[in-house]
């Protein structure tokens, strides 16, 4: 696929079939991955592939009940936006929660993780998001390449202890994000996104 098709039509793909993802795609993903730019070069970057249905279930329970809190009866989610439709995010807020029931039964797991070569502070994860985004999204792309859908997501992360034993950290490392891989059971297609006269300016905002 050209690169702006993958990009322009990289939908998120919450529901995934069960079907197995081989490994040499899923070795492929993370190959992806591990070609993204990093501050100075240092390639602190981890990958960790989660096929093991005991480790799929125990992160499944961690991401309920980020999902749950975010979904709770105090929600103050807008029920519309100018560029999505009440029925729009409906039918997102329904896949987080198709995503939530299922997810101890998707294929594979990615958790993208940074070993910061020293024990983990709140300062150290504020800062070395630089380091690890952009390879997550290369694995996005990739995985829209390979026909595959993958989705991010970090509601289950919040209790970075938690996480960490689940995964077998050690001190000096700790995950960012969760993204589930498998195969689509809906259909790509483009995404939706603001108009570029509402997010650029040319020099100066105005």
């Amino acid at each position: 696929m050209d690169i702006f098709d993958v990009i322009y039509n990289c939908r998120s793909m919450r529901r995934l079939d069960e079907k197995p993802v081989p490994t040499e795609l899923l070795v492929e993903l993370v190959g992806a991955a591990n070609q993204a730019p990093s501050g100075s070069n240092i390639q602190m970057a981890r990958w960790l592939v989660v096929t093991d249905a005991g480790v799929k279930k125990d992160l499944a329970k961690l991401n309920r009940k980020g999902v749950e809190n975010y979904i709770g009866p105090k929600k103050t989610r807008p029920a519309a936006l100018p560029h999505q439709s009440k029925e729009k995010r409906s039918r997102m807020l329904d896949a987080v929660i198709w995503q939530m029931e299922h997810m101890a039964s998707v294929p594979a797991i990615v958790m993208a993780c940074m070993d910061f070569g020293e024990p983990v502070n709140d300062t150290m994860m504020s800062r070395g998001g630089g380091s690890i985004w952009p390879g997550v999204q290369n694995l996005l792309l990739s995985a829209r390449a390979l026909g595959l859908g993958a989705t991010p997501t970090t509601l289950g992360l919040r209790d970075r202890q938690a996480v960490a034993e689940v995964l077998n950290l050690p001190s000096t490392m700790a995950a960012f994000c969760l993204i589930p891989v498998g195969y689509p059971l809906g259909r790509f297609g483009t995404v939706v996104r603001k108009p570029l006269d509402e997010v650029m300016r040319w020099d100066q905002w105005s």
